[in-house]
């Protein structure tokens, strides 16, 4: 897989523990997150570790280190981590939904063909700020 892929930086916690569901997750860079939420321009967030849940029951998206929290509402897309919508992004390099990934099964190879050669933006354009390919539907 491409750098892309590799994963967030090491200068933080790899994981902390939301303050919704008090579960561990791992952390994703900041510009993820500048990526992903609405008016990044407005936030006033800083360097510190930020971290993605994924429990589809807690509303929380992102939290901080220093306890804050960014949540669904906040975001510009939805993600299908945290909803259960069909139109929802399965990847958000190549713009495929849900529904799409389930109605084409060509669709997962072109995107493992376009990660290979390192066409993918996976850090920055997916939320969790990995690689998708785990998220599309068998």
């Amino acid at each position: 897989m491409s750098e892309c892929c590799s994963g967030a930086a090491a200068s933080f916690p790899r994981k902390q523990t939301c303050p919704e569901n008090q579960r561990d997750y791992i952390q994703v860079p900041l510009k993820t997150v500048l990526h992903h939420i609405k008016h990044s321009w407005q936030a006033k967030l800083k360097e510190q570790g930020y971290y993605f849940c994924t429990d589809p029951h807690c509303d929380i998206v992102y939290f901080a280190e220093d306890g804050s929290a960014i949540k669904k509402s906040d975001l510009r897309t939805k993600i299908v981590a945290k909803e259960d919508d069909e139109n929802a992004l399965v990847c958000h390099c190549f713009g495929v939904t849900l529904k799409d990934a389930k109605n084409d099964m060509t669709i997962k190879n072109f995107v493992i063909e376009q990660t290979k050669i390192g066409n993918c933006s996976c850090e920055t354009s997916n939320p969790s700020g990995r690689c998708c390919l785990k998220d599309f539907p068998s």
